[in-house]
């Protein structure tokens, strides 16, 4: 038996997180035991870490590592995760998101872990941060590709990107996309009206929904202009924002602002997203950068269609015109027109909706454990040939 260490800096309500869960349960037991260690998640940050418990994960909380950099804690974070790494002695270490990802990296290969493998899940390579702060990070990434045995991404668009960045080399690269369970998106018929009932809206009111946190690079804030500009073509549009983050606060502000107020429904995280879906005319997704996003196939696995901006691998998920819409980041307009196109258009949207569901079949659990098993097996391998040569 093989034993896999998976490292993420929190277990947040999230793509990462979702993935990570479903690969540190999913895994053959009979060939791989696994630990799952993970940090802190910030104030307004739903938490899994209970859902990972009751899947029976062996956790491994380390609060220092999180996912803000702090050059004490981060000291520590990489001296208690040193001791963890060396008193497991794992075959893989596999890490997630960046910070996870560069002390995680750095750890496996001080401790001589035989295999290390990083996936990127998206990253943070624009439009988070300062010119100077990505270059760092760039460069940083570059150093930590040549101590990484293999670098997961989730479409071919995003190792095309990564590549241009100069982070590592094609060989080292994998492109295994997302899996994710989603037999509770499939069933969703006799679960439509239960939200729309808790909202008091009509099985005819338009409800257009957007399940992000609330963050900047999500970018509501073109969501919510959008919204503004569709209210004055379909009035009676209602909106629900899923999700929480340090960005609310200002977003109701905006909603203020806009007059639009009245027409949004924030109720924070929900767990319950196959009600949420069952009832939406449409989903949306405004960011500025992208991996490959869970909502996107969820809603297409409850088989809504899709208008979103054109960012990392999403039009990997949406063909434009058959499963929804890919509109630029940043254009209210554009992204108000594509709204306004599905909910004016039934015959349309019910096709592109249909499309969603056929599409979605890719996006299965069952299929990524398979692929990250397979690969595991086939660097385990190389890595004991490596070895014998060496003999």
């Amino acid at each position: 038996m093989k034993k896999v260490v998976h490292i993420i800096a929190r277990l947040n309500v999230g793509g990462p997180a979702i993935y990570t869960t479903i690969l540190s349960s999913g895994l053959n037991k009979e060939k791989f035991s696994t630990a799952l260690i993970y940090g802190a998640e910030g104030e307004s940050e739903g938490s899994m870490a209970q859902e990972a418990e009751k899947r029976g994960i062996d956790l491994i909380f380390l609060p220092e590592l999180g996912r803000e950099l702090h050059p004490l804690r981060d000291m520590i974070t990489f001296l208690k995760l040193f001791w963890i790494i060396r008193k497991i002695k794992p075959d893989i270490v596999h890490t997630h998101t960046a910070k996870a990802g560069a002390i995680g990296r750095l750890v496996g290969w001080l401790a001589g872990v035989p295999v290390i493998i990083h996936t990127f899940h998206g990253h943070v390579l624009h439009s988070y941060f300062s010119p100077a702060k990505t270059k760092l990070f760039i460069l940083i990434e570059r150093l930590l590709a040549r101590i990484t045995d293999r670098i997961i991404v989730l479409t071919s668009s995003q190792k095309r990107e990564i590549l241009e960045f100069g982070i590592g080399k094609e060989n080292k690269f994998s492109v295994i996309p997302l899996g994710l369970e989603l037999d509770k998106f499939y069933d969703i018929e006799g679960k439509r009206g239960i939200l729309r009932k808790e909202l008091g809206l009509s099985s005819k009111t338009p409800l257009i929904g957007i399940v992000a946190r609330l963050v900047p690079i999500k970018d509501h804030k073109t969501f919510f202009l959008s919204a503004q500009l569709l209210l004055k073509k379909i009035p009676e549009t209602k909106f629900i924002i899923v999700g929480d983050g340090p960005e609310r606060g200002d977003l109701e502000r905006l909603a203020e602002e806009l007059k639009i107020k009245d027409s949004l429904f924030l109720p924070g995280f929900r767990e319950d997203l196959d009600l949420i879906y069952a009832d939406l005319s449409l989903l949306v997704l405004s960011s500025l950068n992208e991996g490959l996003p869970t909502a996107i196939i969820e809603a297409q696995a409850s088989g809504k269609p899709v208008v979103s901006t054109n960012v990392g691998g999403v039009s990997e998920l949406i063909k434009d015109g058959e499963t929804g819409y890919l509109v630029p980041a940043k254009d209210p307009e554009m992204l108000a027109r594509a709204m306004e196109k599905i909910l004016k258009n039934q015959d349309i949207a019910k096709k592109m909706g249909e499309a969603s569901k056929e599409n979605s079949k890719k996006y299965r659990a069952e299929r990524l454990i398979k692929d990250i098993e397979n690969l595991y097996e086939s660097l385990i391998y190389t890595q004991k040939q490596q070895v014998y040569q060496k003999l």
